[in-house]
């Protein structure tokens, strides 16, 4: 599968690496609106073409699939340039800045039968799986509550405190927690309450989520862009507890009875980055022709824009560009 790289930022170059290991995937180009970004990009992580313009690339036939790693501000509008060059498309996350975006991406992807997925890497990822049997398994008894918390010091970066990027801790570390809830707990949600702490610049700065679902059980989340947290997603039932190390990217999942007696650590696999996984299942897909991933639907992508939204809305947090 031939990649092509549209921005050659910073998570291009944390991903660059994974993909030069992978067989399945052929470091073919990188774009950047400077021809000398791209170039230097090129160089370093040892991709065959650059580009100094998104659209010159998009033009080249051999680009099989487009990562899009810009800042999610310009998500909606190099999502739909892929798409109408007929380009498959792996979008970092947040997928769009808002529900209405994704849901028009959507329908523009199944008008031209354009394979389109968001890169949440952790919903690729086997902890996944190894989380949700650990729960299916009983081991920890009935399930109740669900505590996560994603929080770096990252609050002096433009694209966390500028609104015109579509900045603020919930579209850039909150998506984590949130994906982290909704794939261990589900969607059969009652009602949110949120309490946030707005920064200066107008955008969120640390806030906490409740989600309360109708089935009784409750997941609280925590994120913020002043501190370093723990990182830790904890699962709870009356047998016991799960903790997992790093919602981020799972290293570990470690079981402990009501007697905080450790019954078993169950180490994830051993990975390059973690990365690697959205970027096989994209190879997979488009061999088989799908236009969906399996581990994050477009569907599922709509649905978390419409739960961010929502925050969001009670915050009456507004970004430039839906004014």
């Amino acid at each position: 599968m031939k990649l092509g790289i549209l921005g050659a930022g910073g998570i291009a170059a944390s991903t660059a690496p994974t993909m030069a290991a992978l067989q399945e995937v052929e470091c073919y180009a990188v774009a950047s609106r400077s021809y000398e970004k791209a170039e230097a990009f090129a160089k370093k992580f040892g991709f065959q073409k650059a580009y100094g313009g998104y659209e010159e690339m998009l033009r080249d036939p051999e680009v099989e699939l487009v990562y899009i790693a810009t800042p999610h501000s310009h998500h909606y509008e190099h999502i739909m340039l892929c798409i109408d060059h007929g380009k498959a498309v792996l979008c970092e996350k947040a997928f769009t800045l808002n529900a209405d975006q994704a849901k028009k991406v959507r329908a523009h992807a199944a008008e031209k039968g354009v394979f389109v997925a968001e890169a949440i890497w952790t919903r690729y990822m086997p902890s996944r799986k190894i989380i949700n049997d650990l729960i299916g398994s009983g081991i920890i008894g009935k399930v109740n509550t669900l505590t996560a918390n994603l929080s770096y010091v990252i609050h002096q970066v433009p694209r966390i405190y500028e609104p015109a990027l579509a900045g603020g801790a919930l579209l850039d570390i909150g998506v984590y927690g949130i994906n982290f809830a909704l794939m261990h707990f589900g969607t059969d949600i009652e009602r949110v309450e949120t309490a946030v702490r707005m920064m200066d610049t107008g955008v969120d700065g640390m806030e906490t989520i409740t989600i309360f679902y109708r089935d009784g059980r409750m997941a609280v989340l925590t994120h913020s862009v002043y501190a370093r947290s723990d990182r830790k997603g904890i699962i709870h039932g009356d047998k016991g507890y799960l903790v997992v190390e790093n919602i981020n990217n799972p290293q570990s999942v470690s079981v402990y009875d009501v007697q905080d007696q450790l019954l078993q650590k169950i180490e994830v696999p051993k990975q390059i980055s973690g990365y690697e996984y959205q970027f096989l299942e994209c190879a997979r897909c488009l061999e088989s022709g799908k236009i969906e991933s399996d581990s994050m639907p477009l569907a599922d992508s709509v649905y978390v824009m419409e739960f961010m939204d929502s925050i969001r809305k009670q915050w009456g947090m507004v970004y430039p560009q839906e004014r």
